[in-house]
């Protein structure tokens, strides 16, 4: 499923003005994030950055990279590569006990530390109903940037301490998305559970 620039301006704008809130109302829990957050990598390697989106969008029966398999459900990710998009399937409702971070491929460009502005190709599917709720839009290369300082707390986790280059898979509870509040305008209800696939594109 692929968003028109208009879609994409009106839903991440909201999303993003939210995270920016949430991200001002971090509880003491955070310092300890790293504790609940798995990180893996792969030996697979990327290419240090690449300058734009992919702008094909992923094959349907293309292999999943990793599963994120929940209290409830499941979570299939096949991250993007040069020339094709992301891909995630949920076995809803999907729902996660833990924040889990999975490296699908590995780039060799500079690591992102924690307050970097970055530029990134992503997805975002709502484990409730396995509905994409906001993605970068792909059919025209354009990726998103913006400050980690200013996001939901699970997706600035999933990119601090990656390599530009690599593409993520992050499968976050709701204290690390929109927590009690949810986020309506974009379908998201109290308690969802929110899956990212992630292309690090660059690091300022």
């Amino acid at each position: 499923m692929n968003i028109s620039r208009r879609t994409y301006a009106a839903i991440a704008a909201p999303l993003l003005g939210s995270a920016l809130l949430l991200a001002g109302c971090s509880s003491d829990n955070d310092s300890k994030d790293k504790g609940i957050t798995d990180y893996d990598t792969t030996s697979q390697t990327a290419s240090a950055g690449a300058s734009s989106c992919p702008t094909t969008p992923a094959a349907a029966d293309v292999k999943p990279q990793y599963t994120f398999h929940g209290t409830t459900g499941a979570a299939a990710v096949t991250g993007s590569t040069d020339t094709a998009g992301p891909l995630v399937k949920i076995t809803a409702p999907y729902s996660a006990s833990h924040t889990e971070v999975h490296t699908l491929t590995q780039g060799t460009g500079p690591v992102v530390a924690e307050h970097s502005n970055v530029t990134v190709c992503y997805q975002g599917v709502n484990g409730r109903d396995g509905k994409i709720f906001d993605q970068t839009p792909y059919q025209d290369g354009q990726g998103a940037t913006f400050g980690l300082d200013g996001v939901v707390p699970g997706f600035s986790k999933a990119i601090a301490g990656q390599r530009v280059g690599s593409t993520v898979a992050v499968a976050m509870v709701p204290a690390d998305g929109y927590g009690a509040s949810g986020q309506p305008a974009a379908g998201i209800e109290p308690g969802d559970t929110l899956v990212f696939a992630i292309k690090i594109l660059a690091n300022q």
